[in-house]
């Protein structure tokens, strides 16, 4: 069976330098009816445990480590016996989160690919609004998965700890703007959008 992508918004707090947010987060899953990827963990694992249903879970890839995108990921682990995936550079939050004593089981690499339901998974590092955010990509969907990377609308967020706004322009216009321009973009919170309209709104100025 081909792979799809299951969607569901988790709602719940996003904590960083001393301020607290409430916040709604998309939570993705890719895979078809035996097993699936989770991208993310925020807030509530059993919501994400129900859009996974009776599904094997393979992996939990985290596309950055805030709180509100991996606050639930060793719970999740320990109930679905997946792997959590995160990039390295992303080491220092994740540590503000979980402390030294939880870590992730396997680091994720700019160019990494993963199977998942005959579909290839590809793992873009895309640094800015964190050190390790990554975008997954699936051409075989159409799709890439943004994190809080890029939105319907422009960059991520880059006015806290570990970000940087050049950094995450350089990322866009370089490592996803590359990317077709029907590509659908799912991002971690808020609407879908696609490549081409985002580039056309970098072009035109709008992201100033």
């Amino acid at each position: 069976m081909a792979a799809r992508i299951d969607h569901a918004v988790v709602a719940g707090t996003f904590s960083l330098d001393g301020q607290t947010f409430d916040v709604d987060n998309n939570v993705w899953v890719i895979g078809d009816d035996q097993e699936v990827i989770v991208i993310d963990a925020p807030h509530d694992a059993d919501a994400i445990l129900a859009l996974v249903g009776e599904r094997r879970v393979t992996a939990i890839v985290c596309t950055h480590a805030h709180d509100d995108h991996v606050r639930v990921a060793p719970e999740l682990r320990e109930r679905t016996g997946a792997p959590i995936l995160l990039h390295p550079d992303d080491a220092p939050l994740w540590k503000l989160t979980h402390g030294d004593e939880v870590r992730w089981d396997d680091d994720l690499a700019d160019g990494q690919e993963m199977q998942i339901a005959g579909a290839t998974v590809r793992v873009i590092h895309t640094p800015g609004h964190a050190p390790g955010a990554v975008c997954l990509y699936v051409p075989a969907l159409g799709a890439l998965f943004s994190g809080d990377t890029l939105f319907n609308g422009g960059p991520g967020a880059t006015g806290r700890s570990f970000s940087d706004r050049p950094t995450i322009e350089k990322s866009i216009r370089e490592a996803l703007f590359a990317l077709p321009d029907d590509t659908v973009v799912h991002t971690g919170h808020g609407d879908d959008t696609t490549i081409g309209r985002e580039r056309a709104a970098a072009e035109s100025g709008a992201w100033a």
